[in-house]
């Protein structure tokens, strides 16, 4: 294998070694491309697999397609994880799911179709197909499809010694766990004790005298976005998963947790950009342009009455030209200071930080920025208005159309989303369309009204 320096892009994929492996599979030297793959993490394999061409992929997998692990499934997109697994041999995809924990598993299940779902069953051991099985059982996006079914438990009377010993002796623990979690003879869990509090602890200690402050338990059938605010509000790392009358079924690690928590941060930043909850750089062209159509064209019908609002000002502004110039600055600039108060708005009510005990408070901050960011905005547009069109009364206009959309972005940034919550929809879906809107009709309702007030 030829030897090279590594040159690495912004995502840091090494861009050379992504050249190297593409050479390979064109020349079809399946021994080359296994050395290069093996230097690869399973999240740069999959990174690999996502940003080559459909054709390339295809040739990478038919090639190369043993180096295809359980963990590079689980690190792919969902938007070509489907495909990547039908260009598998099944024994390689079923020998890929057997090295998976069991929340793993699901986590790729859940987005297949009905056959390659059968398929990965069936070459699953029985003990996993049935925990399989069991958390496909659960409600979609819920506590008891995150979990894996791999746990760690003692009795809550052994000692630290007892404890260890019998963890020396299992032959199959989880590849990762925090906790060892107490029981009782009903196995429900009564608390936890962390591995390092255990390790520095006596043989003779009990473990339920160090016991973590932190231990609470989750149902299963919890949303998956509430866990991952319970593991970022409280700092968890794992958390016991119990059924209906408190028996531990599974543990959700802070992995899982995070990983659910920076899918809802990706989903409401797509979704407030108006191109849904899926897209990713790897989708097709049609697939594209299914996902972004829709709200373009809703886009369309709100500008519209943008143009109406306009249309009802003619005679103004065929008197006075210069209006036509600078009316878009006010409804701009509007636009602007609403995206940014929305953002914050859907952060802080994705994360609980906005709730209907300080929305008036946020409310009333809101107003007063908007207010003072109006003001601020008024007097360098009023005075460069006046001073490049020799018009007094239009810097006037300007300004004061200026503080009036500034308080309207400020304030439909935070009532906009805030309403559609109490409405039951997802404030990030639909509120950039909502906001954009009102800054944009009110920016020219509230200029072309003055100027026709105090200019005509």
């Amino acid at each position: 294998m030829a030897a090279f320096e590594p040159v690495e892009d912004e995502d840091g994929l090494d861009v050379r070694r992504v050249t190297l492996v593409l050479d390979a599979v064109e020349a079809g030297d399946a021994g080359l491309l296994a050395d290069l793959l093996a230097q690869l993490h399973a999240a740069d394999i999959a990174d690999l697999l996502e940003q080559i061409s459909p054709n390339e992929r295809l040739a990478l997998l038919h090639l190369g397609g043993a180096a295809i692990d359980g963990e590079v499934l689980s690190e792919l997109d969902e938007s070509i994880r489907e495909e990547v697994i039908e260009a598998l041999p099944r024994a390689a995809v079923a020998e890929a799911m057997r090295e998976l924990d069991s929340d793993d598993v699901v986590d790729i299940l859940e987005d297949l179709g009905t056959p390659q779902q059968d398929m990965i069953l069936e070459a699953l051991d029985d003990a996993d197909r049935i925990a399989v099985e069991q958390a496909l059982g659960f409600p979609e996006a819920s506590a008891g499809r995150l979990m894996q079914r791999e746990v760690v438990v003692s009795p809550e009377h052994w000692t630290v010694g007892e404890a260890i010993d019998h963890l020396r002796g299992a032959r199959h623990l989880p590849d990762q766990f925090y906790h060892v979690i107490l029981i009782d003879p009903r196995m429900r869990p009564v608390g936890y004790v962390t591995l390092g509090r255990m390790l520095s602890s006596g043989r003779e200690v009990r473990l339920r005298d160090i016991l973590e402050d932190s231990f609470r338990t989750i149902e299963a059938t919890m949303p998956e976005e509430d866990v991952a605010y319970l593991f970022n509000q409280y700092h968890l790392i794992s958390c016991p998963v119990i059924e209906e009358g408190g028996r531990l079924v599974g543990v959700i690690t802070i992995d899982d947790a995070m990983s659910v928590l920076d899918d809802e941060h990706e989903e409401d930043m797509l979704r407030l950009a108006g191109v849904g909850d899926g897209a990713s750089p790897s989708d097709g062209v049609f697939t594209t342009v299914r996902q972004r159509l829709p709200w373009l064209v809703v886009n369309l019908f709100t500008a519209s009455l943008s143009a109406l609002v306009i249309s009802q000002f003619e005679a103004t502004l065929a008197l006075i030209i210069a209006l036509a110039a600078v009316m878009p600055i006010v409804s701009s600039t509007g636009g602007i200071a609403g995206t940014q108060s929305l953002a914050v708005a859907v952060r802080a009510l994705a994360t609980r930080d906005l709730t209907s005990a300080n929305a008036a408070r946020v409310v009333r901050r809101e107003v007063m920025a908007g207010l003072l960011n109006g003001i601020s905005l008024a007097l360098i547009l009023g005075v460069a208005g006046s001073w490049l069109y020799g018009d007094i009364w239009l810097g006037v206009v300007l300004g004061m159309a200026m503080v009036v959309n500034q308080i309207v972005a400020a304030l439909g940034g935070v009532l906009v989303p805030l309403s559609l919550e109490r409405w039951g929809l997802d404030p990030a879906l639909a509120s950039g369309t909502f906001v954009t809107t009102l800054t944009d009709v009110m920016g020219y309702l509230a200029f072309l009204g003055l100027a026709t007030w105090l200019m005509t």
